[in-house]
């Protein structure tokens, strides 16, 4: 398989690029900077919060395209390229079904900030790693100066076990998506990685056929029916291994980058007429 063609990498995250310990290589930098070399423009897809994935990848920041909140907004350095917000009366119907599952940690996310109305340490010590900007209200029905792009809700027992059941029946008009383990996020029936993708393949005039793309998750499933290269981690959720058409190792052993690497060789070849 010859990688030569490639002109866009789009990879999600946690479970993804970033290892167990929320940590970005220093080879994927190495990489990254011979990618730029070939031309190549790099995207990190998300379920994180916009200001999270800056602070992952701040030293780069200015170079990339960030799609954050599953989708919800999408951002080249300062520009803003895309965003779909979620409708309050969404919001304010949701919320107090929300409250009432047990073992439901509930996060408003906001343009500007998320908001929590929980106190539980365990939680905010948690939730600290995926959120760098965020507020703790009373009530979160009450927030009225954001524009809000999900809902994420937390379940230490498990998202898809505790929370998707009580929230499924909405699916015919409200974007619900395990987005992790733990995680499960509430939007606008638009919002996911694959139609934001789409958005800035066509401003860029890359095609499916010029895009690879990396996941481990639900939330990855629509990305990867963006691109002719699509890889599934080896930890990843049955469902992306599934529609994935390639696979590569986990995010602990540099998954990402062993195909970065094939990447590089094969536009270097390329350069050097092999």
């Amino acid at each position: 398989m010859n990688l030569s063609q490639i002109k866009l990498v789009v990879t999600d995250m946690d479970g993804t690029l970033l290892n167990s310990k929320g940590e970005v290589s220093s080879n994927f930098y190495k990489l990254f900077n011979e990618l730029k070399t070939n031309n190549v423009h790099f995207i990190a897809a998300s379920g994180r919060q916009y200001f999270s994935i800056l602070d992952k990848l701040g030293s780069i920041k200015d170079e990339i395209t960030i799609i954050a909140e599953n989708g919800g907004l999408t951002k080249q350095g300062d520009k803003q390229l895309h965003a779909n917000y979620f409708p309050m009366e969404d919001i304010n119907r949701l919320i107090p079904i929300l409250r009432d599952i047990e073992d439901s940690y509930i996060v408003l996310c906001g343009e500007r900030s998320a908001y929590i109305e929980s106190n539980d340490e365990s939680f905010i010590n948690m939730f600290k790693e995926y959120y760098t900007e965020f507020k703790q209200v009373e009530d979160l029905t009450q927030v009225n100066d954001d524009n809000f792009l999900k809902i994420a809700v937390y379940s230490f027992g498990g998202s898809e076990q505790n929370i998707y059941p009580h929230v499924k029946h909405y699916e015919d008009h409200i974007q619900v998506k395990v987005s992790g383990s733990n995680w499960l996020d509430l939007s606008h029936m638009n919002t996911n990685k694959g139609y934001a993708l789409q958005q800035v393949q066509d401003l860029l005039g890359v095609s499916k056929e010029e895009t690879m793309v990396f996941g481990d998750y639900n939330n990855d499933l629509e990305m990867m029916a963006q691109a002719a290269y699509s890889y599934a981690m080896s930890n990843a959720h049955p469902n992306v291994k599934e529609v994935a058409r390639y696979q590569t190792k986990s995010n602990d052993e540099e998954g990402v980058e062993v195909i970065l690497e094939q990447l590089i060789k094969d536009k270097q070849s390329i350069a050097k007429g092999c």
